[in-house]
């Protein structure tokens, strides 16, 4: 028997149905709304319909914006003739938030993934490779995710890159900052290890 109101047991499964929300966490913000202003439900409302009504992909580089190019791709002041080309729009946010690229991104919505059916034309490929003539590119950055999908549109992408004369590079993986080496997995020791470089004197 359920225990909540319908409208409210309706809210709880909604919310759970979120990546990294269980029932309990879901009961928990159903609960911490129904104790909330109306103010505050409906402003919660409205910004989720606006989310979804405003918010799309930039036509140059298909990272998530509600205008059209995108903040990074309308800057001027960004360093032409590199390009970071990352999987999703959250990889690019996490590294925008690092100040440490000053360049210009291509998002692929995506990676290959025969076993789940997702091949090049499945993501921003063609896009991609018009915009490194279009856009005199120099160097591709290539900061896809560690997994074996990533790895393996890595590869593909460095094959295509080289072939064309382009400078291609990779993010360092391995050991976070402030990481301890005793609880690290041991793909990302491996890796680590594969990727050392010297040290400066």
């Amino acid at each position: 028997m359920e225990i909540y109101p319908a409208s409210l047991g309706k809210l709880i499964d909604e919310l759970s149905k979120l990546p990294g929300i269980g029932r309990k966490s879901a009961e928990r913000l159903s609960l911490h709304i129904l104790r909330s202003p109306k103010a505050f439900a409906q402003d919660l409302a409205n910004s989720l319909l606006e989310v979804k009504e405003k918010i799309h992909f930039c036509s140059i580089c298909f990272t998530i914006t509600d205008i059209d190019p995108c903040p990074i791709c309308s800057d001027k002041r960004r360093e032409n003739g590199i390009l970071c080309v990352v999987e999703g729009p959250g990889d690019q946010l996490a590294i925008e938030r690092s100040g440490s690229y000053k360049g210009r991104y291509h998002v692929l919505q995506g990676v290959l993934s025969p076993l789940d059916g997702i091949g090049v034309e499945d993501i921003r490929m063609a896009e991609l490779m018009s915009r490194l003539q279009r856009e005199n590119i120099q160097e591709v950055i290539l900061a896809l995710n560690p997994t074996v999908e990533g790895e393996a549109t890595a590869s593909y992408l460095s094959d295509i890159l080289s072939k064309k004369g382009l400078v291609t590079s990779r993010i360092a993986l391995g050991i976070p900052h402030g990481g301890d080496i005793k609880y690290i997995d041991d793909m990302t020791i491996k890796t680590a290890i594969n990727n050392r470089s010297p040290m400066s004197s």
